[in-house]
């Protein structure tokens, strides 16, 4: 099991634009991934976060090899769409999770 974190940094003024793209476009995008086992898509709440608006991605992939033909690939195209929609008003940090240990 290999998982990716991606956390998406929204500026105070275009959270309105993000809720909806995350809710429709976003979410389609995520449901046709054809190499993620699961996901969890999460708004995240913090008090150290006092500006903007911060969503998590969490995928879940088969294989170290999976989760990096991913980032090869359809990460380039996910930042692209966003950075075109949104320019640098939303910011993308993906984070590589290699589980020690592990329950669900």
């Amino acid at each position: 099991m290999s998982i990716l974190s991606i956390t998406f940094h929204t500026t105070e003024n275009r959270i309105q634009d993000w809720d909806e793209y995350m809710e429709n476009e976003l979410h389609q995008m995520i449901e046709n991934l054809i190499d993620v086992d699961k996901y969890v898509l999460s708004d995240v709440y913090s008090e150290m976060i006092n500006e903007g608006k911060n969503t998590n991605l969490f995928l879940w992939f088969d294989s170290d090899r999976l989760r990096n033909e991913f980032m090869e690939n359809e990460m380039l195209n996910i930042e692209e769409i966003i950075l075109q929609k949104f320019g640098s008003e939303v910011m993308i940090f993906p984070t590589f999770l290699d589980p020690k240990k592990k329950r669900f």
